[in-house]
């Protein structure tokens, strides 16, 4: 089973489609898990890039449907304060979030001086990058990947896959030739290497490094996360 299918509920509508997407509710439940005092729709709108309307029925879908956010109860604070303090993870959301972790245990800021092999264009770029464990099996050449970061306003995405030594660009031929035409020069590779070891994460054989790009790092945030699931 997809580890997404789990908040397929969400998109369940008798009349209008929701404007969000998987990759939005995502990332949503990572920026609530980082916020543990609270986030509001404001802050939630300009990290998802989208508008007020989806903002609100994202927040209402994730309260009512799934049940992953919660008010907390504050006692004697007063009903503005309580607004500005936004909303948590309830015990579902958590668990959920957890179960995404799992999969993805690392997205953050990519350093762009390690990446010149990989992001050619870095003018007016900003990018991120994640690991998918365990993932590389999903992975053909990266073309989907791509289109999915692209899909979320993104400028791309390029991944990378781990074989326990080196890190190569995703190719399904065997011929040692081609070897050295994909592998990634070692200063990229101990760069990732010691960004995963310094996040406590084990990087390990199939497992998919993907570098998303944007013109903002909101939105290079999201096309590397919309990228990474499609190998759930």
């Amino acid at each position: 089973m997809n580890e997404l299918s789990e908040l397929d509920p969400l998109f369940e509508s008798p009349t209008i489609k929701p404007t969000f997407d998987y990759v939005h509710v995502v990332l949503s439940l990572f920026l609530f898990g980082e916020n543990t005092e609270g986030i509001g729709r404001y802050r939630i709108k300009e990290e998802l890039q989208i508008g007020a309307g989806t903002v609100k029925s994202l927040f209402n879908k994730l309260k009512n449907v799934t049940k992953y956010i919660i008010v907390p109860s504050e006692g004697d604070l007063k009903a503005g304060e309580l607004q500005r303090r936004g909303h948590v993870l309830t015990q579902n959301g958590f668990a959920f979030l957890a179960k995404v972790k799992k999969k993805i245990p690392l997205l953050r800021k990519a350093d762009l001086k390690y990446l010149k092999d990989i992001i050619i264009k870095q003018e007016d770029v900003n990018s991120y990058f994640c690991v998918v464990k365990k993932s590389s099996t999903k992975l053909r050449y990266g073309v989907e990947q791509r289109d999915a970061a692209i899909k979320v306003n993104g400028s791309g995405a390029t991944c990378l896959v781990y074989d326990g030594v080196n890190l190569f660009f995703p190719t399904k031929t065997e011929i040692k030739d081609e070897e050295e035409n994909t592998k990634i020069n070692p200063e990229t590779l101990n760069y990732f290497k010691s960004e995963i070891e310094d996040a406590k994460v084990k990087i390990e054989k199939n497992d998919v490094i993907i570098i998303g790009s944007g013109d903002n790092y909101q939105k290079a945030r999201l096309a590397t996360l919309s990228a990474a699931l499609t190998l759930f």
